[in-house]
């Protein structure tokens, strides 16, 4: 079974941020990074090379996969401000729709720039996202 290869790191995130070349997407970059740390009371680590994450917990698919991840986090890269949140939670439907302009994936929602965005809505969906996940089985483990 192949081990996941976004992992917790040592690097800097601070270093991180400072290193994004648009100035746009490091300021906002910044400015989730601080909502984050408000809203889950984690401090923020670099997972991979790329991606900011706040937390951790221990998933296990019915496949055996099984590995760690974040509740929540981001990773601004140069196409747009990628916001990572679990969906599922009551409300997440009614909560995207107020958003404002966003492209979803999966557990991924891409944002161009916050002032497309409602700053409040956002706020919302990471707090509710995080205690989805701690009030899950998926969140085996925690921070």
């Amino acid at each position: 079974m192949a081990d996941n290869k976004t992992r917790p790191t040592d690097a800097s995130v601070r270093e991180f941020l400072d290193g994004v070349e648009n100035e746009t997407r490091r300021a906002d970059a910044k400015q989730v990074l601080e909502m984050m740390r408000e809203v889950t009371g984690e401090e923020p680590r670099m997972w991979g090379p790329s991606i900011v994450g706040f937390g951790s917990y221990r998933y296990r698919y019915e496949s055996g996969r099984e590995g760690d991840w974040f509740p929540v986090g981001f990773s601004p890269r140069k196409s747009s401000l990628v916001v990572y949140i679990m969906s599922g939670f009551p409300r997440h439907a009614e909560l995207m729709e107020r958003l404002g302009k966003h492209r979803t994936g999966k557990s991924c929602l891409y944002i161009n720039k916050l002032e497309d965005v409602d700053l409040n809505v956002l706020r919302e969906l990471v707090r509710r996202s995080a205690e989805h996940v701690a009030n899950t089985s998926m969140s085996e483990g925690g921070s």
